[in-house]
């Protein structure tokens, strides 16, 4: 036995060092094109030519009548561009700007992979605020940046602050910090900034569970659900940021464990489940880096309302805003051609018209979420 973990120790400190050495191949070689680029439009400046750089458009998804009707006609791909964008200093106003908001950025990302170090989108807005003007313009750039160098943003030493938690049964080493949630599967840890940073992962879970709310994520730990599921569970907090859908598509990866996930039955509940299986449009250059193809919808479904005697006074009538919100998501090509079993349960929430939260279901008991819900519909296998 003894020899067996010695063996198992050096394989992972083995895959460790590899991995190390090729995030650091991979950062010379993107530092190398960044420099070249910059050198590029020096020059070209230099000579009084306009350079011109071009971008490809990707698009996860569209949205309109059409394509929802016939999905085969559509263009949108997870990993092809569907058009490109030329951006010239001769060009109008707009591309001019953007070039130069995009090359100041890239030259704040040189200096950070030069030196190895990190720093945030906010960051790099303080740095000419006066010429970013607010903060959606350092997005987009860093956005082009990638598109341009066919990389993901951790690749450029731009990191965010992590929002996301995690609890029950793993335990994993970040950089120099062991994260041992096993050790107290009821208690939230952060979810990590830098997936690269992670190893010596070991898990003894049978399923992952991402619930929407940091509400139902603090519910299940009060419930002790993990004490009691051998399960990891995961909170976006809202719409999940970055770092919570890359750990999540880790965690799938390596562990090999079905994922599942428990939104409130109403437009916005369901989009985060979206950004979770397919992506977002935002980053739809990033999507198959990022989603988790094989989550499953756990819950909760208009028809639960009915099923589990819920009182009426927690059932809420869709707004026009919800209605449009709906309307538009339905449209979405994906749906008919991935999964048409959402859509259909997406349309029958529109039919009746009415919307509720996952915290509903405590309306009869505190605990009938954690204790009877969620395992029993695992358990059946009623998710779709």
């Amino acid at each position: 036995m003894a020899g067996r973990e010695k063996r198992r120790r050096a394989t992972v400190l083995d895959d460790d060092e590899r991995r190390g050495r090729r995030r650091q191949e991979e950062a010379a070689l993107l530092l190398h094109k960044i420099k070249g680029l910059v050198g590029w439009v020096v020059a070209e400046v230099a000579a009084g030519r306009s350079p011109s750089v071009a971008l490809h458009r990707y698009q996860n998804y569209c949205a309109s009548a059409s394509a929802a009707a016939s999905p085969s006609t559509c263009a949108c791909s997870y990993d092809a561009p569907v058009g490109t964008d030329v951006l010239s200093l001769l060009r109008k106003e707009f591309h001019a700007s953007r070039l130069n908001v995009l090359l100041r950025v890239l030259l704040v990302v040189q200096q950070l992979l030069q030196e190895n170090k990190h720093c945030s989108k906010r960051d790099i807005y303080y740095m000419y605020p006066s010429i970013f003007v607010e903060q959606v313009v350092v997005d987009r750039a860093i956005n082009d940046i990638c598109v341009l160098f066919r990389c993901s943003r951790h690749n450029l030493n731009v990191v965010p602050v992590a929002k996301g938690l995690v609890m029950g049964w793993v335990r994993f080493v970040e950089g120099e910090k062991k994260v041992y949630c096993i050790t107290n599967v009821n208690a939230a840890f952060s979810i990590p900034v830098s997936i690269e940073a992670i190893k010596d992962i070991v898990s003894v879970a049978h399923y992952i569970l991402v619930v929407e709310k940091e509400t139902v994520f603090q519910r299940l730990a009060n419930d002790k659900f993990c004490e009691r599921n051998r399960c990891i569970v995961i909170t976006g907090r809202g719409y999940p940021d970055i770092p919570t859908r890359r750990f999540l598509r880790y965690l799938v990866e390596q562990l090999r464990l079905p994922a599942y996930c428990l939104v409130d039955s109403d437009p916005y509940g369901f989009d985060i489940l979206a950004t979770y299986k397919f992506g977002s449009m935002q980053l739809a250059y990033d999507a198959n880096v990022l989603r988790v193809p094989e989550i499953r919808w756990l819950g909760v479904f208009t028809s639960d309302f009915e099923e589990y005697c819920l009182p009426d006074c927690c059932l809420l009538h869709l707004s026009s805003e919800d209605r449009r919100k709906l309307e538009g998501i339905l449209t979405r090509c994906y749906l008919q051609r991935e999964a048409p079993e959402w859509r259909s349960e997406l349309e029958a929430m529109l039919e009746k018209g009415v919307k509720f939260e996952i915290e509903a279901l405590s309306a009869s008991s505190i605990s009938f979420l954690s204790q009877e819900y969620i395992p029993q519909k695992i358990k059946l296998g009623r998710h779709i």
